[in-house]
């Protein structure tokens, strides 16, 4: 226990177990006087957690809530958290923590993470030996400039790392002190945010061009240095950065983005299962994109990837995939085509989204459009018009920001879609049938990933990586799920999904000899005792 006694004990979160402290351990510590008379175990200190958590009238004040409960007791936040999977992710993570981070600096208690500034240029590699732990694993770092659809929230997005660090630790096991949330703080260009006096963060326009560009590589060289061993995970940066960021440290470093290739695998995941429902084969489906952001453009190259292994050839494959802007269907005469999607960009006329489905007929329609409503009862319509059992998939979160609803889709599809989305819905009664849809959260796919890639040791992470993910997670899926209309396996069963495409990663890093660990026999027993389990 850190050689802690007393007080001192009492007031670490990583090593407190509360009242639950025995009378030996009581005595040892010196803690005699200093807790009440009970011994409670930490399944009593849950059912307290839990009641006062519920007696919160607003999800916002059940974070507030969490936050202050993570910071005094680690164990029991994260024991709280993995019994309770399906009504705490949504408060810790989406849709609560787009909230969270436009309230940030309000409901700021106390600092956690690290923040670097403009005036740290020349000094990062000496502001991470700040950090008290010395075995770091996992790095998620953002600059907050399009955190969810939420747009540019400065150092508020650091909201979103200490979200994404807490469902490594909760869905993967990673223990917590090998994680650690960083805030690129640059600076925002979000006036109403300069002017908060309550305001954290770095109050000045963002950092741009090569200025900015140089210090996220004295960031990136400065981690190898501190912490040769982490995975740096790249959250919410705008498009053009993300994308950047990949060309620019992929192959060097261990990183990946989530945004792209987390929400790539997680939409696979989806499409693949779906297939089981529909009849269809995977490698005959058409599927059409609304949005050109980096979610739609990443999923659409790992698609081209997983249309190859079926057996597609490269143009056979992109073909296979459209995208639609808010102009209509992109076409090969459109001049303003972003690069990364000019290989989708396909000789048609030009046509509205209505149209789009009308003569393209995909069998898949999904968004990432961070705006709401885009997907109208037109659109559905027309999508259920052309298939018997249309796949819709609903990106983008919160909830406020999504696509379309649940009940929508199944609504205007006379019960007929096979609907999945970003943000997690209600159960939807449409006449004699209960649906359950499944949310496509990407905390299905990046703990396991960062499970695996700490398990063998892995310096590099691959597309074939996120392959055997999107696979493993489909193959999750229980028939009993989807009878009830899900793609996407319980939230309850995460940390066993958690471990399965650890154990694929590893797989995957060994035959691409990417492993610098020796990866055993016996993976899958391997991983699991690398699983952190808070128990006192």
């Amino acid at each position: 226990m850190k050689n802690l006694f007393g007080k001192a004990l009492l007031d670490d979160p990583a090593c407190t177990k509360s009242t639950a402290f025995t009378r030996e351990e009581r005595k040892q510590y010196g803690l005699r006087g200093l807790l009440p008379y009970d011994v409670a175990s930490i399944g009593k200190q849950k059912e307290r957690a839990l009641e006062n958590m519920r007696r919160k009238n607003s999800a916002i004040e059940k974070y507030i809530f969490l936050s202050a409960l993570l910071d005094r007791n680690q164990r029991l936040f994260y024991r709280l958290m993995i019994d309770h999977m399906e009504e705490i992710m949504p408060l810790v993570y989406t849709p609560t923590v787009g909230e969270a981070c436009k309230e940030f600096a309000h409901i700021f208690r106390r600092p956690q993470g690290l923040y670097v500034t403009p005036e740290d240029r020349g000094e990062i590699e000496s502001v991470l030996g700040n950090w008290p732990e010395r075995d770091v694993q996992i790095i998620v770092v953002t600059d907050g400039e399009r955190v969810l659809g939420l747009g540019d929230l400065g150092a508020n997005g650091m909201g979103i790392s200490i979200g994404k660090i807490s469902l490594y630790v909760a869905c993967a096991g990673i223990y917590p002190a090998r994680c650690m949330p960083v805030m690129l703080d640059v600076g925002t260009n979000n006036q109403t945010l300069r002017e908060d006096p309550l305001y954290l963060g770095y109050p000045y326009a963002r950092l741009q061009g090569d200025a900015y560009l140089s210090m996220v590589d004295e960031f990136v060289n400065a981690v190898q240095k501190r912490f040769p061993k982490a995975l740096i995970q790249f959250e919410d940066f705008s498009t053009p950065n993300a994308f950047e960021f990949l060309e620019r440290y992929g192959d060097k470093v261990c990183c990946f983005n989530d945004d792209i290739q987390g929400t790539a695998a997680v939409t696979l995941a989806g499409v693949y299962t779906s297939c089981r429902i529909t009849k269809k084969k995977f490698s005959d489906l058409t599927i059409m994109f609304l949005g050109t952001g980096s979610a739609a453009g990443g999923t659409a190259e790992l698609m081209v990837a997983a249309f190859g292994a079926a057996g597609l050839g490269l143009q056979q494959a992109r073909e296979r995939l459209w995208f639609v802007d808010r102009k209509g269907l992109v076409v090969s005469t459109n001049e303003t085509v972003k690069p990364r999607i000019k290989p989708f960009a396909h000789n048609h006329s030009p046509c509205d989204f209505v149209g789009a489905i009308a003569d393209i007929k995909p069998d898949v329609l999904i968004g990432a459009t961070g705006v709401p409503n885009t997907f109208t009862e037109s659109v559905v319509r027309q999508m259920a018009a052309v298939n018997d059992r249309p796949v819709i998939i609903a990106l983008s979160n919160p909830t406020s920001h999504t696509e379309c609803t649940a009940e929508e889709a199944y609504r205007w599809s006379d019960g007929r879609v096979v609907f999945a989305s970003g943000s997690p819905f209600e159960p939807v009664q449409f006449r004699d049938k209960r649906f359950e849809p499944g949310q496509g959260n990407n905390a299905y796919i990046f703990p396991g990933i960062g499970l695996g890639i700490t398990a063998c040791s892995a310096h590099r992470i691959t597309q074939t990586m996120f392959l055997a993910a999107a696979k493993t997670l489909s193959e999750r899926v229980t028939d009993d799920e989807i009878a009830k209309g899900a793609v996407y396996p319980s939230l309850n069963r995460v940390r066993e999904v958690s471990r399965s495409i650890a154990v694929s990663v590893c797989q995957a890093a060994a035959h691409d000899r990417l492993a610098q660990g020796e990866v055993p026999e016996n993976v899958d027993e391997h991983v699991q005792s690398l699983m952190y389990d808070p128990l006192y």
